[in-house]
């Protein structure tokens, strides 16, 4: 019969934590863009009358920033919820992509751990945890996706997502618009920063460009959130296209 042996458990559990501590630390900067972008969100929330807990419950089991903006900017009473569920699942679309490209990564892990690892996945997570993966020189048989870390850098996005967002639901209607002192703009620069740690050279970014451009076309010509659809299938087909060359 096969015993586990207690000191490799232990030196497992101390790697995984280890690895969780790591990822929290890496993520410090980008909550800093996190948080009042979180604000922004709740603040928007609070004047279409959602109180601080329905709004910490729809960005914890969403976790999906664009998503939950254009759900609130569709919010009315009573709810459109047919229209706000297309939307969401039409602004939440890109992360068939992201999955796609993390799943190699993710192989050597079972479904039981991969999946509710990946309902914590977004942007800023998945950015980071491909990069991760990437950019490591692992021992021979020691895989590239170290979940810890993963996990270290989802949970503390997903608890600060959820806890800044019911702040900002009731500071909102003390402080009015907070778009007014610049906050919406920290996203942007998180995003900018995160590309630039998955540069790869001019070659590999152009099917990124071709999804810019594509998104930036669908959000000036055609309303709702066609846009985040349309980049997405056209960064698959460049990114196709550009490996078949």
């Amino acid at each position: 019969m096969n015993k586990s042996n207690p000191t490799l458990a232990a030196s497992r559990n101390g790697e995984f934590e280890r690895e969780l501590s790591r990822g929290a630390k890496a993520v410090l900067p980008v909550l800093l863009g996190f948080i009042p972008f979180a604000l922004v969100l709740g603040a928007q929330a609070s004047q279409k009358d959602l109180s601080a807990y329905a709004v910490a419950l729809m960005t914890g089991l969403n976790f999906g920033g664009g998503s939950e903006f254009a759900a609130i900017e569709l919010w009315s009473s009573p709810p459109q919820v047919l229209v706000i569920v297309a939307m969401t699942l039409l602004v939440n679309s890109r992360h068939l992509l992201m999955g796609a490209a993390l799943a190699p990564y993710l192989q050597h892990l079972p479904l039981s751990k991969a999946l509710p690892s990946l309902f914590l996945m977004c942007d800023e997570s998945w950015a980071m945890g491909l990069a991760d993966a990437r950019r490591k020189d692992r021992p021979s048989g020691v895989p590239a996706f170290s979940l810890g870390y993963f996990l270290g850098v989802a949970l503390c996005l997903w608890l600060t997502w959820m806890l800044f967002t019911a702040l900002g639901a009731i500071i909102g209607p003390v402080l009015g618009d907070l778009r007014a002192y610049g906050f919406d703009m920290a996203f942007a620069a998180v995003f900018l920063v995160l590309l630039r740690g998955m540069w790869r050279g001019v070659h590999a970014a152009l099917p990124w460009l071709f999804s810019l451009v594509t998104a930036a076309l669908f959000y000036r010509l055609i309303p709702g959130g066609w846009y985040v659809l349309a980049g997405t299938v056209a960064g698959l087909i460049a990114a196709y296209l550009w490996a078949k060359s």
